[in-house]
């Protein structure tokens, strides 16, 4: 047992004290404490990397199992589409440098993004046209509805946009992820170099420079990457809506895509600065604040508590859908608020 508070597990660094903090080197090990705190009822917050929970201030009744099972090994080593098996707690940038180191490729779009391994398939992470659901095969689940720890395909998870029904529900519990990548050269097409295909390890420096640029890299002496990366999803909304922001905000080229069922996805950090948000706001002294590169990160400069970065949220979201009438819907998961 640790002691520890979620302002230090987090990458937003802001959250109370829990109840006890657990640490788990092993899968066996995650699912059994799991079990057993389930078994005296007693709340819990399983945490990997940190880098999507908001929580909440003050001392909380509230357990912290935290993810700490590493490893990566290849399974049909000799096949043109090897799998990588991945322990919940490895650092993810760490599978996507092993995998491009060598000549693996399918997740090199997602360099740079925080957080562990387990985190992945829950939100479906995802970055520059690629997400987890392109390559994830399976994943072993401890199901704190039965009691198993089972390995399940991809397809029972009903991946989507930001979304597996893994998220939000705690009915199971990461604890190995499976990924099918192909042996090659160059990258997937990449969204940010216009469709493009490069050699691996180019478009893995690219997709980090890019994300640097947007204080998307963690760096503790960067308060800019004090967050939980993109805050809010990018709202997908009818075409007729869409039609209609563009109109009122009279820019031609708004970013916009095709999405399922008729609908178009639109960009949520366009419609923050269209809506008049700036980076930085709201200025100096505020201790919770956007991000100076990026207006879709929330950022604590410092001394921000959990009510702070709230706040900022709710001014964000009130201002995007006064003026467009477009719900931003929060990624990170929130805890306790």
């Amino acid at each position: 047992m640790l002691n520890s508070s979620f302002a230090s597990l987090t990458t937003l660094r802001v959250g109370g004290t829990p109840s006890q903090v657990v640490a788990c080197g092993t899968a066996d090990a995650l699912a059994r404490t799991v079990a057993s705190l389930d078994a005296a009822d007693a709340p819990l917050l399983v945490v990997g990397g940190g880098s999507n929970l908001l929580v909440a201030d003050g001392e909380l009744d509230l357990a912290a199992v935290l993810v700490r099972n590493g490893g990566i090994s290849l399974v049909d080593a000799s096949s043109s589409r090897p799998l990588l098996r991945v322990g919940a707690g490895t650092e993810w940038d760490a599978v996507v440098a092993y995998a491009v180191e060598r000549g693996l490729g399918g997740i090199e779009a997602l360099s740079g993004i925080p957080g562990s391994a387990g985190a992945t398939p829950v939100q479906n992470v995802g970055a520059y046209g690629s997400e987890i659901a392109d390559v994830l095969e399976r994943v072993r689940l401890y199901n704190r509805e039965t009691g198993e720890d089972e390995w399940v395909p991809a397809s029972s998870l009903d991946l989507a946009y930001r979304y597996s029904n893994l998220k939000f529900t705690s009915r199971a519990v990461v604890l190995e992820i499976e990924l099918r990548l192909e042996r090659t050269e160059l990258s997937i097409p990449l969204r940010h170099l216009g469709g493009e295909r490069v050699p691996l390890a180019q478009a893995r420096e690219s997709v980090l420079e890019t994300r640097r640029a947007k204080g998307m890299v963690l760096d503790s002496e960067d308060r800019d990457t004090w967050s939980a990366g993109s805050f809010f999803t990018n709202p997908v909304v009818p075409t007729a809506l869409a039609d209609e922001i563009e109109a009122k905000v009279g820019e031609p080229g708004m970013p916009r895509y095709a999405a399922a069922d008729g609908m178009e996805k639109l960009s949520a950090a366009w419609l923050i600065e269209r809506a008049g948000f700036e980076r930085g706001f709201p200025g100096e002294g505020a201790p919770a604040r956007l991000s100076t590169k990026h207006t879709l990160a929330l950022t604590n400069r410092g001394a921000a508590t959990a009510d702070d970065v709230v706040a900022l949220a709710r001014r964000v979201q009130g201002g995007v859908e006064k003026q467009f009438g477009v719900e931003l819907r929060p990624e990170p998961v929130w805890v306790g608020l």
